[in-house]
């Protein structure tokens, strides 16, 4: 039995193993103290989007004709989406794969702990993470560049459901990748190539009027560029529609391109999920 089911079943004062919920929180508390013990990798991962929205914040900064916003505000929430993306996507997508070469995967698979609990765990940890990392976002885009927080409760929780299925699609997306490098030391590399293609295509860079329609096409294949354009329609003016390609924010096309991310992404992680390498067997 794992040291995070021997600390749960003593939790409960009882023989009785502990189920896959409470093992999950406690696994998600050790997922957590793991990644902010590594403080250089912790900090990293959070000043990262911050560090990119400053530059090009700083180089564009121009008012954008007839939207009342300039090209610093474009970009909070555009890095804001990106930063979820790489909370969900690509920190699980190269951490899973990581393990499962250290052969971590396969020794819990060998424990009595439940499938579920390791997976939840990491659902404690991209949504802590997450969270932490939107929050420095919007207060930098609130202190620096002038984003208005949403007056009305409407805008709150349309941020609300774009965060929790945007954040859940991305993730489910990065387990699902996790199979795809055949070693840990190739995750990197295979997780983050098509993540960079992605925030070029889908509007986090650059702006989705000037990028080639069969680029922005591709791009809203994927939830990144939904992500985008709905926070875009939370934390601008409405005036600033006219940027998107539709003229609108599309929140009932958003909503379901993400819940069919959501749905995919399940399926993919059930299909395609291992617990060792191929090398294995």
């Amino acid at each position: 039995m794992t040291a995070t089911a021997v600390r749960a079943r003593g939790a409960t004062g009882s023989g009785r193993p502990p189920g896959a919920w409470r093992l999950g929180m406690h696994r998600g508390a050790l997922e957590l103290r793991q990644f902010f013990r590594r403080r250089d990798q912790a900090v990293f991962s959070l000043a990262l989007p911050v560090v990119l929205l400053f530059l090009f914040a700083s180089i564009f900064r121009d008012s954008v004709a007839g939207t009342g916003v300039t090209a610093s505000q474009l970009y909070v929430p555009a890095m804001m989406a990106a930063g979820i993306m790489t909370t969900g996507f690509q920190s699980l997508g190269i951490s899973i794969a990581v393990e499962r070469d250290e052969q971590v995967l396969r020794r819990l698979r060998g424990t009595p702990m439940p499938p579920a609990a390791y997976f939840l765990g990491k659902v404690w940890l991209v949504l802590v993470t997450a969270i932490l990392e939107t929050a420095v976002m919007l207060a930098v885009g609130v202190t620096l560049y002038g984003v208005e927080l949403p007056a009305g409760a409407g805008k709150w929780f349309a941020f609300g459901w774009i965060f929790v299925l945007g954040l859940t699609a991305c993730a489910l997306l990065g387990i699902a990748i996790s199979s795809v490098p055949r070693s840990g030391a190739s995750a990197t590399s295979v997780v983050v190539l098509p993540f960079l293609v992605l925030q070029f295509i889908s509007g986090v860079y650059i702006s989705v009027g000037t990028i080639p329609g069969w680029l922005l096409g591709i791009g809203a294949l994927f939830p990144l560029k939904w992500m985008c354009q709905g926070l875009r329609g939370v934390f601008l003016p409405e005036s600033a529609r006219m940027l998107e390609t539709a003229g609108s924010w599309e929140y009932g096309r958003i909503a379901l391109v993400l819940a069919a991310w959501c749905a995919g992404g399940l399926l993919l992680c059930l299909l395609t999920f291992r617990w060792k390498n191929r090398r294995d067997g």
